[in-house]
């Protein structure tokens, strides 16, 4: 039996009793964490994210302590330019005390295949008749009118192309081309040679 948890933004593959190193926990010495499942493996394996809900990994924290230092060199030619510096990541050793998958669904099962038992199924009720779509009139004759469009059908005008509409339906001009024709274009008047 094995489980694969995340912590830290790695994946570790754990036992229980194994001790390994992880990215700094917010947990004192001693304590109990919580370490999220992503994969649970015993006799079947469990991938789901409703059934890791039922996995539970617990892990007790054994110590702080902090990794190897990392040398960190920078150097451009011909330039004269070089950076050393070093880093330490922050690490924490914990034992994984329990690997656990609660098997709640055979109880839950269980009274329910009871209930279903001592209660007669019931019969069930009739569905009501499915409407037919109104198809629209057809004109009998060719001398009598076509039926109207629904409403809903036309496309709608902006609001500017209804005023314009009804301007010329009135019989105005629209503003714009009304001062178009009354300004003519100004002509030179002192003369046309450009002198």
């Amino acid at each position: 039996m094995y489980a694969i948890v995340k912590t830290g933004g790695k994946q570790y593959r754990v036992q229980t009793g194994q001790r390994l190193l992880v990215e700094r926990l917010a947990a004192e010495a001693g304590a109990e964490v919580a370490l999220e499942p992503i994969l649970y493996r015993d006799k079947e394996t469990v991938l789901d994210p409703a059934g890791l809900e039922k996995v539970k990994v617990t892990a007790k924290v054994i110590e702080h302590v902090r990794g190897e230092k990392l040398r960190v060199f920078k150097f451009k030619p011909k330039r004269g330019y070089k950076r050393r510096t070093g880093h330490r990541q922050p690490l924490t050793r914990i034992e994984v005390s329990e690997i656990s998958a609660h098997k709640k669904e055979a109880t839950a099962k269980a009274p329910a295949s009871e209930s279903a038992k001592a209660a007669p199924a019931k019969p069930k009720a009739p569905a009501p008749p499915k409407r037919k779509a109104a198809s629209p009139a057809k004109p009998k004759a060719p001398g009598q009118a076509k039926p109207k469009a629904s409403p809903q059908a036309k496309p709608k005008a902006p609001a500017r192309g209804k005023a314009k509409a009804a301007e010329q339906a009135e019989g105005k001009e629209a503003p714009k081309a009304k001062a178009k024709r009354a300004a003519p274009a100004k002509k030179d008047e002192e003369g046309s040679d450009g002198a």
